[in-house]
């Protein structure tokens, strides 16, 4: 219901609405630079390849160097979190030096593997070698050492209270949390581009449904209008 003293919302036609959209202009070079964006930052390297082909957008950075920080993030999604902080040193061993965060989380990861492979001797070792001196010197890590650790008490750790630190996401979480550092050490922005305009859409929706009731894009996918 609407407050005493508050105007009243104006309605903008579907009509209206789509033909005010339809002048609105946007440059072809600016699209086609959001899609080689999106392809470099999700690391697409042979879509980006025959994308350059075809639009002559320019991708910003060497193709080569997407390959290899796919290789990594890949690395970390399969289990082999060594072979990824191996190869995250070759390229630039400042990443994990300047993030402590990160490095607790590839180490969080690779106790995971050894727990998930069934070596909990050589995970109780490093626990107490690696993972405890972290948490000592970062308190802010101790919950989630605390955490990880008590998979050990389990003969199921993937049926445990704490068993979604087996699940792939988790994979995923530190895979992305990696990525988005190597990202940031290229001064490469972690979010596509596409992801961003979509956030900001969604917020001057918000904006503009406090004053007028219009056709909303409602399924993001499809980019289709819903009710006004």
């Amino acid at each position: 219901m609407m407050a005493r003293g508050e105007p009243a919302k104006r309605s903008i036609p579907p009509e209206q609405w789509e033909q005010r959209l339809s002048q609105v202009a946007i440059s072809k070079d600016d699209m086609n630079r959001v899609v080689m964006d999106f392809l470099v930052t999700e690391g697409y390297v042979d879509a980006a390849r025959a994308f350059q082909s075809e639009s002559g957008t320019a991708p910003g950075v060497e193709l080569g160097d997407i390959a290899g920080r796919m290789e990594i993030r890949a690395a970390v999604q399969g289990g082999r979190v060594e072979d990824a902080i191996d190869a995250v040193n070759d390229l630039d061993p400042e990443i994990l030096e300047e993030q402590q965060g990160l490095l607790f989380h590839l180490q969080q990861q690779r106790l995971i593997e050894m727990i998930r492979d069934g070596r909990t001797g050589d995970a109780l070792e490093f626990a107490r070698e690696y993972l405890a001196p972290t948490g000592e010197e970062h308190p802010e890590f101790l919950d989630e050492l605390e955490r990880t650790v008590a998979l050990l008490a389990f003969d199921d750790p993937k049926a445990s209270p704490v068993g979604d630190l087996m699940d792939a996401s988790q994979r995923q979480k530190t895979a992305s949390e990696l990525n988005a550092a190597i990202l940031s050490s290229q001064r490469r922005e972690a979010e596509p581009r596409a992801a961003l305009l979509l956030k900001m859409l969604l917020w001057a929706q918000q904006r503009l449904e406090e004053r007028a009731n219009f056709p909303k894009i409602v399924d993001l996918v499809a980019a289709t209008p819903g009710d006004k």
